[in-house]
C-alpha cells in the first residue's frame, strides 16, 4: 500500500483528485474481473444470494467514498501524514468486527490498535521539517 499512496500522490499531483481516482477504479475493475475470468469463477455470480449482494454493493460504495476522501487529503497534504491516517480505520476494523461479527479479541490486539493510532496521532501532529 506504501507504494499506492506514493504513485497516487505523484499522479494527482496535475490533475482533480476525483479523475486520478476514476482512473485507477478502471485499472482495478478489468484486473478484479481478468483475475476472475482467469480463475473460472465467472460462473459463481448467478449464485449470490440477495444479501451477500447488498453487503458487496454498501462495501463498494463505502470504498469509493472512502478512496474518494482519501484522494482529496492526499491532494492536499502529505503523502506520510494522509497515509498514516487513512491506517487509522485498522482500527475500526477491530471495533466493527468485535460489535458486528462478534469477533473475540485480545490484549494484544488491543495494545497493537492503541500504538496505531499513537502512532497516527504524532505523525499528524508533528511539524514538517523545513
Amino acid at each position: 500500500m506504501a507504494i499506492v499512496i506514493t504513485l497516487s500522490k505523484a499522479g494527482i499531483k496535475n490533475i482533480e483528485p476525483s479523475v486520478a481516482f476514476a482512473i485507477q477504479a478502471v485499472m482495478i475493475i478489468i484486473l478484479s474481473w481478468s483475475v476472475v475470468a482467469f480463475q473460472g469463477n465467472l460462473g459463481t455470480i448467478a449464485k449470490i444470494d440477495k444479501r451477500t449482494w447488498i453487503y458487496l454493493i454498501v462495501a463498494g460504495l463505502v470504498t469509493c467514498l472512502s478512496s474518494l476522501f482519501s484522494f482529496h487529503a492526499l491532494k492536499i497534504g502529505d503523502a506520510s501524514r494522509t497515509g498514516s491516517l487513512d491506517k487509522v480505520s485498522l482500527v475500526f476494523s477491530i471495533l466493527f468486527a468485535v460489535l458486528f461479527l462478534k469477533e473475540k479479541i485480545n490484549w494484544q490486539i488491543i495494545v497493537g490498535a492503541l500504538l496505531m493510532v499513537g502512532g497516527a496521532v504524532l505523525i499528524a501532529v508533528a511539524r514538517k521539517s523545513t
